[in-house]
């Protein structure tokens, strides 16, 4: 109406045709698409960007191995590469919601009036066309009513801030003094007020912080429309800052994780001291032992009463003799020790999407020609 208002103090009485077979609700409504389809747009060249990071940061780290983690214990070795991959991965997903989301976002209101439609002889296939939408929207009392487009959007924005704040807490964890695994660099570190010895990482921090208000702003809005009845309420006028927080706040967040990962360096000493832990190559022990014709749950067996002859001897199941594993089974040979050990346990895996080198080779190619990065 302003814009109306406006248009009449320039060109006098024609202006007042310019809300003809208009409503506020429709025009507002076919706004809030366009802006929305255009903030998924810079969502995702945001994500590539925090892929290519990541992708980046895997490339400088070649043949790392760390421990793998289920349940926060050690469990088995994997490649950082392949860590590194996982989160790519997910991102991944999080841009096909917001593609799909984009794709079903992408019909005009334009047309539908306050909901019932005009009497006007009006072309609604064109003014959608014109307006880069798919087509107009069926139904008119949907089209003012609906905004099942905005969940959506939020709802891919939330997953998106959980991978995040997931990435975000594993970092944390590992540049604290008992993991000790990366050192971000001063750029992307603060210090105390008091304590003159920290160097906190705090953009991550802030990345794990910031997903409670995305998460939020998703709740804000499917509370908002839990009890509306058909078709627009002036309730929805609330609509439109959680999305304008939560675009701003995910954008922000992927920038961060972006800038962090190419500021961070792995500690490869300390992460290689921390390997013996916690008997990581016990699975491909019981993977030996099946490929020698054991039943896995007896090989199970097996591998963790050899474990547990290491816990009283104080030593790796690499550093067991011959005649101490055949003490426990004598289908034990010598080829064992080629299974033992985080390096050659490694080289056993062979699964499609599995952590061995030639695997994440493979997966790592994948990436750098989908990036666009060779």
């Amino acid at each position: 109406m302003n814009i109306e208002a406006a248009l009449t103090d320039i060109i006098g009485e024609p202006a007042k045709k310019l809300h003809t077979a208009r409503s506020r609700n429709d025009q507002v409504l076919t706004d809030f698409r366009l802006w929305c389809r255009d903030a998924i747009d810079g969502i995702l060249v945001s994500m590539k960007q925090l892929q290519v990071s990541l992708l980046t940061l895997a490339l400088t780290n070649e043949g790392l191995i760390v421990p793998g983690y289920t349940h926060l214990q050690r469990a088995q070795p994997v490649l950082l590469q392949h860590l590194l991959l996982a989160y790519v991965e997910e991102i991944e997903r999080d841009a096909g919601r917001l593609v799909d989301c984009r794709a079903r976002m992408n019909f005009c209101p334009l047309g539908a009036c306050a909901l019932a439609g005009t009497g006007l002889p009006i072309d609604r296939f064109m003014t959608s066309e014109a307006l880069g939408f798919t087509a107009p929207l069926r139904n008119s009392i949907d089209a003012v009513s609906d905004r099942d487009f905005v969940l959506e959007f939020l709802s891919a924005n939330a997953i998106t801030a959980v991978h995040l704040s997931r990435l975000g807490e594993e970092w944390v964890l590992w540049a604290s003094e008992e993991f000790g695994f990366i050192t971000p660099s001063d750029s992307v570190s603060t210090g105390s007020s008091i304590m003159p010895q920290k160097k906190n990482p705090d953009p991550m921090e802030l990345v794990r912080g910031k997903s409670a208000r995305v998460i939020g702003d998703l709740v804000t809005l499917l509370t908002l429309c839990k009890g509306l009845p058909h078709a627009y309420n002036r309730d929805l006028q609330e609509d439109k800052e959680p999305v304008f927080d939560s675009v701003k706040t995910i954008l922000g967040m992927l920038e961060v994780s972006a800038e962090f990962a190419l500021n961070i360096t792995f500690n490869r000493e300390r992460i290689q001291k921390a390997l013996p832990a916690g008997h990581l190559d016990a699975t491909t022990l019981a993977d030996y032992l099946v490929n020698k014709g054991v039943p896995f749950r007896t090989s199970h067996d097996i591998a963790g009463k050899s474990v547990a002859l290491c816990t009283s001897k104080n030593c790796q199941l690499l550093d067991l003799s011959l005649d101490e594993l055949r003490s426990i089974n004598p289908v034990f040979e010598e080829d064992v020790y080629d299974f033992l050990g985080v390096e050659n346990a490694i080289q056993k895996f062979v699964s499609y999407g599995s952590t061995g080198s030639a695997c994440v080779a493979s997966q790592i190619d994948y990436w750098m020609k989908k990036l666009e990065m060779k």
